[in-house]
Formats: C-alpha cells, sequence, structure tokens
C-alpha cells in the first residue's frame, strides 16, 4: 500500500519531538520478543508519517552482541548514562542468570534513580528483580521461568499475564507479547487509531491486554474439553507443594474417585497420581535447572517429604538423579 493510499491517521496530540527507547540487548537475548517490539514502534512511525519514536541500541562494551538465534547486532552504545525521559526496556532470553552481570545491575540500579520509565522483555523481569527494581511491584516472566522466579525474589508479586504495566515498570511473558506491550503504548502516546492501525500493518488481530495470560487454557493446552478434568488439573497445577490426596480432588468436583481414575485414564493414559507426580517432577526440574536452590529445598517445594523420595522418583522418571541433572547442564533452562 502506497502512502498516498493509506488513510491518514489523526493523532490525538502530536509530539514536540520523538519519544526515545533504548535496547539494552544481553548475549542470548530472545529475538522475536526483540523484534516486536522495534517493529511495532518502525510501523508506528510509518503509518503517522511522522518520526514520533526512536531508538538506540545498547548493550556491556558497546560493540556487538548475539541473540539466542546465533545472530549478531551492532551496538550504538555500552551501558552509559541515559536522559531521564528515554524508555529503557532490557531485552534478555536464554540463560538469563548469566548475562545479568554486575556491572548491568549496578547501571540499572543507578540510571533508575533518575525516574524513567524502566522495562524487561521476555526473561529479563529476572534481571530488573536481580537490581531491586521490581520490589513490591506486580510482574509477569515466562511462563517456564515462574517457578524459579517466585522461589528467588518474594517481593515481587508475579503473575501470569501477558505484560505488566505497574507505574514506571513494565514486563512481558516473551514471544510476542512485545506487540501488546508496545500497542498500548503507542495507544497512550498517539492514540487508539494509530495502535489499530499498527496491529493491522503487523496482521495482529487479536490484541491482549495486561488481563490476558500467557498460557493456553487447559483443555486446550491438554486437548480435551472436559469441565470435569479441567477443573482438577488447574487444582493440582496450583498445589504443588502440598500436594492434594485424588479422593479429595474427587470429591471437590462431584465424583468419587473411581469415576476420577477412569477418566484420567480415558482422556490422559495415565492415573491421576501418575499425572500429578509429573507435574510436580516437572517443575522440580524446572527450579534444578533455572536457580540455585539446594535439592532438598527443591524437593520441598515440589511436595516431597523427604529428598531420598524424591531422588528415587526422579530417577525413575527422568533416568537421572537431581544431583546428576543438575552438574551434567552447562547452561540452564530458558526461553
Amino acid at each position: 500500500m502506497s502512502l498516498q493510499q493509506r488513510p491518514t491517521i489523526k493523532l490525538d496530540a502530536a509530539p514536540d519531538r520523538p519519544r526515545r527507547f533504548i535496547f539494552a540487548l544481553l548475549d542470548n537475548f530472545t529475538l522475536l520478543s526483540f523484534a516486536s517490539a522495534i517493529e511495532a514502534l518502525r510501523i508506528a512511525n510509518r503509518m503517522a508519517e511522522l518520526p514520533l519514536y526512536e531508538w538506540r541500541l545498547a548493550g556491556e562494551g558497546g560493540e556487538t552482541v548475539s541473540c539466542s538465534a546465533g545472530t549478531e547486532f551492532k551496538l550504538d552504545m555500552d551501558l552509559g548514562e541515559l536522559n531521564r525521559d528515554d524508555t529503557l526496556l532490557v531485552c534478555s532470553g536464554i540463560n538469563v542468570q548469566a548475562a545479568t552481570t554486575k556491572r548491568l545491575v549496578s547501571w540499572l540500579r543507578r540510571e533508575a534513580r533518575k525516574g524513567p520509565i524502566i522495562g524487561g522483555l521476555c526473561t529479563a523481569a529476572f534481571t530488573l528483580a536481580k537490581a531491586g527494581l521490581l520490589d513490591g511491584r506486580r510482574a509477569t516472566i515466562h511462563w517456564e521461568n515462574q517457578d524459579s522466579f517466585a522461589e528467588e525474589f518474594d517481593d515481587v508479586e508475579l503473575t501470569k499475564s501477558v505484560f505488566v504495566i505497574d507505574k514506571n515498570r513494565l514486563t512481558t511473558a516473551g514471544g510476542t507479547s512485545s506487540i501488546d506491550l508496545m500497542l498500548k503504548i503507542i495507544a497512550d502516546d498517539h492514540g487508539e487509531e494509530l495502535a489499530n492501525a499498527v496491529a493491522d500493518q503487523l496482521i495482529y488481530s487479536s490484541i491482549r491486554t495486561d488481563q490476558d495470560t500467557q498460557r493456553l487454557s487447559v483443555p486446550t493446552r491438554i486437548g480435551v474439553r472436559h469441565p470435569k478434568l479441567s477443573l482438577v488439573i488447574q487444582m493440582m497445577e496450583s498445589h504443588i507443594e502440598e500436594p492434594i490426596s485424588p479422593a479429595v480432588l474427587a470429591k471437590d468436583v462431584g465424583m468419587s474417585t473411581r469415576q476420577l481414575e477412569r477418566l484420567f485414564r480415558r482422556y490422559l493414559n495415565r492415573s491421576p497420581k501418575r499425572y500429578y507426580m509429573e507435574l510436580r517432577l516437572q517443575k522440580a526440574r524446572n527450579l534444578l535447572m533455572q536457580t540455585d536452590m539446594s535439592v532438598i529445598n527443591v524437593a520441598l517445594a515440589c511436595g516431597f517429604a523427604s529428598p531420598s523420595h524424591f531422588s528415587k522418583c526422579y530417577r525413575a522418571h527422568y533416568n537421572t538423579t537431581p544431583y546428576r541433572e543438575r552438574g551434567s547442564q552447562a547452561t540452564r533452562l530458558s526461553i
């Protein structure tokens, strides 16, 4: 579509100068989260036919940084002093723990004292939390990292939202959630008409809000639409540390234990007890690979009364022990 063919976008107010975004790219950052954010800004400029936004790429050393796909990016600047009205977005991905260096944390704390808007895309909520920038705030992070994040940062109110805006702190769950955050920012800055026009250009037909959750519903995830089965699985997922017996689960959804057994066998080809154990072991594996928690604390966090029982169950499911699992990982799981 040519510029002449595009409808004119009426802005709520024309800016005196472009709003500047600083993207701080950490080693192995997720390309999709970064590209989704920067493309939304570029398209906003194009649709408005005005330089509403500009951006710079920052990172340690100020030379180059590689994303998790292996592509190298040339940086515009080192971790230097920013303007107070800059919007700083930290972008991370694989092995965010290693990428969150002491120098980076110190820089974030120093710049935060100026009061700018600071956000974390994908797993970068970890980086912001490590710097203490999310204490007492609501935040989100990719669902795969939620367990480890919740264990490490008690002072952060973790949600399962696609994105969260809490005053001058922004966080996203990763992937295309950067688009949703940017559309919200564009709408707040220049009106819904421009935000909708950007969404249309992105072929983004379902704009999510901060009230939308990041994971698919239980029926969609398991491929089964049975209300009582979905309810039982939701109860299991929310009671990992203190597991509920199958008899209590069955009673809570109005069926017998035998009926619950048949339901799981029919749709999931396993018993409720086996399914529940797999959920707990999956969380345990995430904690082992993403945190420095001791094995005994991981066991307790996943509802195991003793390390020996935990180790026995873990070995039976993953064919290795929790201690060997941790020792064999050169890098930790992340999105």
